[in-house]
């Protein structure tokens, strides 16, 4: 039996070789595929920080067709667009403070608009201030309003989980509370398919709980307990043909590779795109 690192061995090798595109389509199996490999370019930001022109140029030529952006780097939203132009990039999602859009909703959709963002999704709260069931569905009322001010605006709000929203709070789990509180039509989310993993909950089972809610996610793997430790898609032990083939009941319409600590950053996105443009599902 094949397993997910006998994959990326191969995968590895056949990309040295020259050779990845023929052994892609030799590989069993079956028909789904992620059409836009994206990637969260928080992921390299060292060299955003340094070079972004170069930096997208290197993130268009792995493959990447999608990106997400957690700031601009110093850079004018209209800048920025040119260059995603030039590299064939389009960028979905913004990452952005939960006060940061409360306060400058005006600024943060105009720059939105010009960069060609739909969704102002934010990417964590203050969880020192979340004690109650009731300060979550204060949360939910709060992402309900600016979903009513995104939609306005042509875009469309959405939150990313990390690990804490699954801990119960008072015999509830929050992201049950979130999930429960928000309006589909006006708030979408972003899953974090590693951080709710590690939180030991299963992506599967919110899939079927909460349909089409998920409109985007994060494609990160794990190489299991006891340390959960992040590492790239394909060499850990998530199951991504399993949880990849509830897509569709998901939602899913966008999927961004991420690794919040890669030794070598453009040597992490490079194996996880190759892993996950070979994936059927």
């Amino acid at each position: 039996m094949t397993t997910r690192r006998d994959v990326l061995k191969r995968l590895a090798a056949l990309a040295v070789a020259g050779a990845l595109p023929r052994a892609v389509r030799a590989l069993p199996w079956s028909a789904a595929s992620i059409k836009r490999v994206g990637v969260q370019l928080y992921t390299v930001r060292t060299a955003m920080n340094k070079d972004v022109p170069a930096t997208l140029q290197a993130v268009a030529k792995i493959g990447y067709r999608e990106v997400e952006f957690a700031g601009y780097f110093k850079h004018s939203p209209a800048d920025i667009r040119r260059m995603l132009d030039d590299n064939g990039l389009r960028s979905p999602s913004t990452h952005l403070g939960l006060e940061e859009v409360r306060a400058r909703f005006d600024t943060v959709a105009e720059a939105a608009n010009v960069m060609g963002h739909k969704y102002l999704t934010v990417p964590s709260l203050d969880m020192r201030s979340l004690k109650t069931p009731d300060d979550w569905k204060k949360v939910a009322d709060v992402f309900n309003d600016l979903g009513r001010k995104a939609q306005g605006a042509g875009l469309r709000f959405a939150y990313h989980n990390h690990a804490a929203e699954f801990a119960a709070v008072q015999g509830q789990v929050p992201m049950d509370i979130l999930l429960g509180g928000t309006d589909p039509l006006l708030v979408a989310f972003e899953m974090d398919l590693y951080w709710i993993t590690q939180a030991g909950a299963d992506p599967r089972t919110y899939f079927a709980r909460f349909p089409g809610r998920f409109e985007l996610v994060h494609v990160k793997d794990s190489e299991g307990a006891p340390g959960h430790k992040m590492t790239e898609v394909g060499a850990g032990t998530m199951d991504w043909k399993g949880i990849l083939a509830q897509h569709k009941k998901a939602g899913i319409r966008h999927y961004f590779v991420e690794h919040d600590q890669p030794a070598d950053p453009m040597a992490s996105i490079r194996v996880s795109y190759d892993y996950l443009k070979a994936l059927r599902f």
